[in-house]
């Protein structure tokens, strides 16, 4: 069992005065029950998938709640919505009973905690693991914060203690080992095992899809017929990595521009993907204000497409992206995510805005970078509003190298672990 980044900061929520609710929501199978129960082995489980026992909850009174129920997990809990309003009237009426809602549709289950457990809760989200939570071997382990979060806390690092090769890393064969298998495979937590075979982690994959479409989508919407969403989730799939274009994908789906619109919105609230905006200001009217389509997951995204093997560019990308994605969430850290595109043809794939400078990221799939690789780095100042702090291209290749001045290369793999 893989250490997780929220374990620690949950518990630390659980004992102030604001933390009596926690809200935990994510995709299925992310671990949000096994971090919940491993984080407060004491409270009672409650599972609302029963359709049968659930209404016999929504009849306990606040009273009873507190009696029977006065530190509880809610699993699933927007199964019953109305539970919400019952844990709020607990909240309100007594000052001991904690309570730990869990929920994996994230629309239905944050509008109703937001209209009835408005600044009476915290609410975290659970991604599959990251690179340095796989790298912990059991739940008690500390997790090594990557290169990547140790910059953006500090905003430096020391050059001389750069090695010159990730191959000259101590850890080098077990960081090779989680980079791998997060590429092909990604990384939620059932199947980082390696007594899997591969056959069998792709029928893991093939089956969450499937519980995905015939409940969580059911869940966000009344569909009376799937294939039209399942059309623009594997078309989207396809696309990861690229400009969000609704009409190109609307005609590839045989649906409307709206309707296409709606099904990424979809995508997105599910956890499958991100949309990432695109950075701009308004007197730069040459830049595309289009939004850049990632999906969250590798390993989803590939079964989705029925891809094995090598990956694209693309799907390199996007798996890098989604990496620091869910490293800056677990760090509760304040930044604005961006890519930047201008009708040049100049692109940024990841930028970070932080409160007085940026951080600029391109990712390249190569084995070896050459210094032509950062030209879209160079002279960004031209462009944005503030300073760049430091500039970074992510590759396969193993070497580390300074491109530039505050240009520097350094292997995907090492970067985010």
């Amino acid at each position: 069992m893989k250490s997780r980044f929220l374990n620690n900061i949950i518990k630390k929520k659980s004992t102030s005065k604001f933390g009596r609710i926690i809200v935990i929501t994510g995709a299925r199978q992310t671990g949000k029950t096994t971090l919940a129960r491993k984080c407060f082995p004491g409270f009672t489980y409650i599972s609302i998938e029963d359709p049968i026992t659930r209404g016999e909850y929504s009849r306990l009174t606040s009273g009873q709640w507190n009696m029977l129920y006065p530190n509880a997990i809610l699993d699933e809990v927007q199964k019953q919505p109305d539970l919400i309003d019952s844990i709020k009237s607990v909240y309100d009426q007594y000052d001991k009973p904690k309570y730990i809602l869990l929920g994996s549709s994230q629309i239905l289950l944050l509008r109703k905690v937001k209209e009835s457990l408005a600044g009476r809760c915290s609410i975290y989200d659970v991604y599959p693991l990251t690179l340095p939570e796989m790298l912990t071997e059991r739940w008690e382990d500390s997790i090594n914060k990557s290169f990547f979060q140790k910059f953006l806390e500090t905003g430096h690092f020391n050059e001389s203690e750069l090695l010159p090769s990730i191959n000259l890393h101590p850890d080098y064969p077990k960081i090779k080992h989680v980079f791998d298998h997060y590429m092909q495979y990604g990384g939620y937590p059932a199947i980082f095992d390696n007594s899997l075979t591969d056959e069998e982690k792709r029928d893991w994959l093939n089956n969450y899809i499937r519980t995905y479409l015939e409940r969580d989508v059911r869940d966000l919407a009344d569909f009376k017929n799937l294939e039209p969403f399942i059309r623009v989730q594997q078309t989207s799939s396809l696309l990861t990595g690229n400009l969000v274009n609704y009409s190109q994908l609307a005609r590839e789906a045989g649906i409307s521009s709206n309707t296409a619109n709606r099904f990424l919105s979809y995508l997105e609230i599910s956890y499958q993907a991100i949309l990432l905006k695109p950075w701009y200001r308004n007197r730069l009217k040459r830049l595309n204000k289009s939004p850049k389509l990632h999906y969250l997951d590798p390993g989803i995204q590939k079964i989705i497409i029925k891809k094995q093997g090598m990956i694209s560019g693309n799907e390199y990308e996007s798996a890098i992206v989604s990496e620091m994605f869910k490293q800056i969430h677990y760090l509760q850290f304040k930044a604005n995510l961006y890519h930047l595109r201008t009708v040049e043809g100049r692109e940024i794939d990841f930028l970070i805005e932080l409160e007085d400078a940026y951080i600029a990221i391109e990712i390249k799939m190569t084995n070896n970078i050459r210094t032509q690789d950062a030209r879209h780095l160079k002279n960004l100042e031209e462009i944005l509003d503030k300073p760049v702090l430091q500039s970074f291209v992510l590759s396969n290749d193993i070497h580390i190298k300074k491109l530039a001045d505050k240009i520097w290369a350094i292997p995907a793999a090492m970067f985010l672990t």
